[in-house]
C-alpha cells in the first residue's frame, strides 16, 4: 500500500489561508464591523488593514467599495480593490438616497444615457461583458431595478 506524500514546500510561495469579501467605505473603513470581526478571527493586524485601505482609497472618500482580502497561512494579507457597485454609482449619478420599493411604478430619479455610458466604462473591469455597449445594458437594467429612469 503506497502512502501519500506532501508536496514539497515551493520556496517564496505563500499558501492562501482564506479569501474575505468585504464592502467598505473608500477612505473611512474602521476597525468596527464588518472589518475587525472579519480579519480578526483569521488573526490579520486589523489596523494595518484598515490603514493601507484607506491609504489606497482616499480619492473614493466615503464611496462604497468591494474589497476582497487574501490572507496567508503566516497571517499576512493582501487585498483588493474592485470598483464600487453599479447601484451606488447610479444613486450617486441620480442624485437619490436609495432606490424604489416599486421600481415599475414608482420612478426615483433620472440619469442620463452619458451617464450611464461612464459608470460602464468604470464597471466595466469587473462586469461580465466583452463591449462597453453591453456593459451600458448591464447598468440600464440595474438602473431599471432600482426605479432610476434612463434619458436620452
Amino acid at each position: 500500500m503506497a502512502t501519500k506524500r506532501k508536496p514539497a514546500a515551493r520556496s517564496g510561495v505563500k499558501e492562501v489561508m482564506v479569501k474575505i469579501k468585504l464592502q467598505a467605505s473608500g477612505g473611512q473603513a474602521t476597525p468596527a464591523p464588518p472589518i475587525g470581526p472579519a480579519l480578526g478571527q483569521h488573526g490579520v493586524n486589523i489596523g494595518q488593514f484598515v490603514s493601507q485601505f484607506n491609504e489606497r482609497t482616499k480619492e473614493l472618500n466615503g464611496t462604497t467599495v468591494p474589497v476582497v482580502i487574501t490572507v496567508y497561512t503566516d497571517k499576512s494579507f493582501t487585498f483588493e480593490v474592485k470598483s464600487p457597485p453599479a447601484a451606488v454609482l447610479l444613486k450617486q449619478a441620480a442624485g437619490v438616497a436609495k432606490g424604489s420599493g416599486v421600481p415599475n411604478k414608482e420612478k426615483v430619479g433620472k440619469v442620463t444615457a452619458e451617464q450611464v455610458r461612464q459608470i460602464a466604462q468604470t464597471k466595466s473591469k469587473d462586469l461580465n461583458a466583452y463591449s462597453i455597449d453591453k456593459a451600458e445594458k448591464i447598468i440600464r437594467g440595474t438602473a431599471r431595478s432600482m426605479g432610476v429612469e434612463v434619458v436620452d
